[in-house]
């Protein structure tokens, strides 16, 4: 085997990921995961030892901001251009992707994608395919074809409408052919495509398209492409447009979860309220999208309220409810106009992006990141629209043509192949001293399990730091939240429901310990005890039921309470009073939210001494002294003391909530789980 074949970085490849990299990190040249490009060369055969010409190209359901070696198809040129001579036309051609695993080069790399044709075919020796906001206004204009040539003149030409596929890259090729000066075309309804000779060029060629169509609509454009301003549809000001998403957050979601649950994102950018409150909106709204790869992550059309921006929280949520119940039925009518015999089942009748005047955009996908970038793709839409009719008028490709692809065959082979979801995917979980010890460990669990985590903690920066421990803001994001405070839990509520769009879960972790005999317990002991953890937990409850009963999901609400509410020791007043108090706290909610499908566990835990802000701040010290055992043999005491003499550590306790709030136990509710080793005296009774 030759050196370059061993090298995944050997050229043409490395120019290939580099010049990928740097289209696919800027938004203006393509979208998240849009787009292709394409490197042709020649290597030797390590079994012939011939040279043998190459196509690397992106595979499916890459990102070319993030593209990697391993993330390229590898095809023989000779194979794949000898389809051409068995290509059975338009009506047969999703034939031809399962015709690409027959020219792949040995392992073959990423899974070839429907626009591997248009690379292959192309005479050029590297091929780029992006989806910019400029060249798509021109694309779906209704005199793209002669803007096309009014901006570019014969440097790039007009490819009407057709739906991805081995027929398009002919096309293509036969426009390279037919015309040696172009150096890319505009593909209507969809995109750009360019060539060069080498990497250079084609990256060339590709930002002088983008930027000539850029700059062309910016000179020539209307100043306002959307119409004047409709009175009362101007964006409110940000604290009051904030404090009404975070209101309407939770019925929102509950709606667009109706057929699946669903993860939330919203928006208040500049751009999104400035299009919500124009004249166009309704009407271009209507129209949806029509890229592709916009349409796909958006649905053919948003869901837009129609009325103004100081309506009221409760006249808001009753229209978008009936609005809702519209969408599902248009919805419908467009699957049954539509779909063939063969079409895949309706895969659900929900929108995804949900437009506010005033306020902002509600997008939403299976996982935090998709509901992001279904709301990133709706911006492009918007300077998509706002582009073509700048010039022009916007004219997006019709909804047969976006039913064939939204349901095309190709896709759904696609979404099969996505990998299983893991148990709390789909999950919002709020947890309270989540900053260290056992709420850290309990975070850290329910993120690994697919779940959206709200790292809730006294301490903002500590919190902040959890948070970037797990990941990015897409998994876990950092709040504070003193919960004694009733104004600071509603404001971390919130926050939360901004940031994934609702809340399912929640720990009533936050604890603090004050280890003193009665005759030594102050009021103010007592007092702050009682503050963070009965009435936190209360504060916290309330807060987050409000929340779950308007999303109609149901959800969970788990309390980290102790074997101490059950258990009585010594010098534990204040402490073990409050924990009971949590304990029946418990019982009580349970019953309240049942009907709600809201379950409200406890677990009871042992002295958890590893890893714990309560027992590092005197806690420990104050129990050692109390059993007369050395602080750093606090654990293995506790353990001892246990009929299985096993130390409990932070992550037995988020085992046992991962247990609670997963599939499992979905009938049980009021229960207290002992996460003890055994403490004969605490068993429940």
């Amino acid at each position: 085997m030759t050196d370059d074949l061993e090298n995944p970085f050997a050229e043409p490849v490395e120019a290939l990921i580099a010049r990928s990299n740097r289209l696919g990190s800027n938004p203006a040249n393509t979208n998240y995961a849009g787009g292709n490009t394409s490197a042709k060369g020649t290597e030797t055969d390590p079994v012939t030892g011939e040279p043998v010409e190459l196509l690397w190209v992106k595979g499916s359901g890459g990102d070319l901001g993030t593209l990697r070696p391993e993330g390229l198809a590898v095809l023989r040129l000779d194979r794949m251009r000898a389809l051409a001579g068995v290509y059975p036309g338009v009506e047969r051609e999703d034939e031809m992707v399962a015709a690409f695993d027959y020219c792949l080069h040995g392992k073959g790399g990423a899974a070839p994608s429907i626009d591997t044709a248009m690379h292959g075919l192309v005479d050029a020796a590297h091929v780029d395919h992006l989806h910019p906001d400029s060249g798509i206004a021109i694309a779906t204009a209704a005199d793209g074809a002669e803007l096309t040539a009014k901006i570019f003149g014969d440097k790039v030409a007009w490819v009407p409408w057709r739906r991805p596929g081995f027929q398009l890259g002919l096309d293509i090729a036969e426009i390279k052919r037919r015309k040696p000066q172009a150096v890319g075309c505009i593909l209507g309804g969809h995109g750009i495509t360019a060539w060069g000779d080498t990497s250079d060029e084609a990256e060339r060629n590709s930002l002088w398209i983008i930027e000539t169509a850029a700059a062309h609509i910016a000179e020539h454009g209307k100043p306002e492409p959307f119409g004047g301003v409709r009175a009362g549809f101007e964006a409110l000001p940000e604290a009051e447009r904030r404090a009404k998403a975070a209101a309407l957050a939770p019925t929102i979601r509950g709606l667009a979860s109706t057929d699946k649950p669903m993860v939330g994102h919203f928006t208040d950018s500049e751009v999104v309220l400035d299009f919500l409150a124009s004249e166009k909106a309704p009407a271009l709204a209507e129209l949806g999208t029509s890229c592709p790869d916009h349409f796909l992550r958006t649905k053919v059309k948003p869901m837009l309220l129609d009325l103004p921006a100081d309506a009221s929280v409760e006249d808001s949520i009753a229209r978008l409810k009936e609005l809702h119940e519209q969408y599902r039925a248009d919805y419908r009518a467009y699957y049954e106009a539509h779909a063939a015999p063969d079409s895949p089942a309706m895969r659900g009748a929900d929108p995804l992006i949900v437009l506010v005047p005033g306020v902002g955009m509600f997008s939403y996908g299976a996982n935090k990141q998709t509901a992001r970038v279904a709301g990133e793709f709706y911006v492009n839409a918007i300077n998509v629209m706002r582009g073509a009719e700048a010039l022009s008028t916007y004219t997006p490709i019709g909804d047969a043509e976006k039913f064939r692809i939204e349901y095309w065959a190709l896709e759904e082979a696609k979404l099969q192949r996505m990998p299983k979801p893991k148990s709390h995917q789909g999950r919002v979980a709020f947890v309270t001293g989540a900053a260290s010890g056992i709420g850290k460990a309990i975070a850290s669990r329910l993120a690994a399990e697919g779940a959206c985590v709200v790292v809730a903690d006294l301490d903002l920066e500590k919190a902040q730091a959890v948070a970037a421990e797990l990941g990015n803001t897409d998994v876990a994001i950092g709040v504070a939240a003193n919960v004694a405070d009733p104004a600071a839990v509603q404001a971390a509520i919130d926050a939360t429901l901004l940031a994934f769009g609702g809340i399912d879960l929640v720990v009533n972790n936050a604890g603090l310990s004050l280890s003193k005999p009665l005759l030594e317990t102050t009021e103010a002991d007592w007092d702050l005890q009682h503050d963070v953890m009965a009435k936190g937990s209360f504060l916290v409850s309330k807060a987050a039921a409000k929340a779950l009963i308007e999303q109609s999901m149901g959800g969970d609400i788990v309390y980290i309470s102790s074997k101490n509410s059950v258990f009585a020791g010594p010098s534990n007043i204040a402490y073990s009073a409050t924990k009971a108090d949590q304990a029946h706290q418990v019982r009580l909610l349970a019953v309240e939210l049942g009907e709600h499908g809201i379950r409200v566990n406890g677990v009871n835990p042992d002295g958890v001494v590893r890893g714990s802000g309560i027992f590092a701040s005197g806690w420990g010290a104050n129990r050692a002294a109390t059993y007369g055992v050395p602080e750093d043999k606090l654990g293995e005491f506790y353990a001892q003391r246990t009929i299985l003499r096993r130390e409990v550590v932070p992550e037995n306790v988020a085992d046992a909530v991962y247990v609670l709030t997963g599939p499992e136990l979905s009938r049980t509710t009021g229960l207290h789980v002992p996460v003890d080793s055994g403490v004969a005296a605490a068993f429940l009774r």
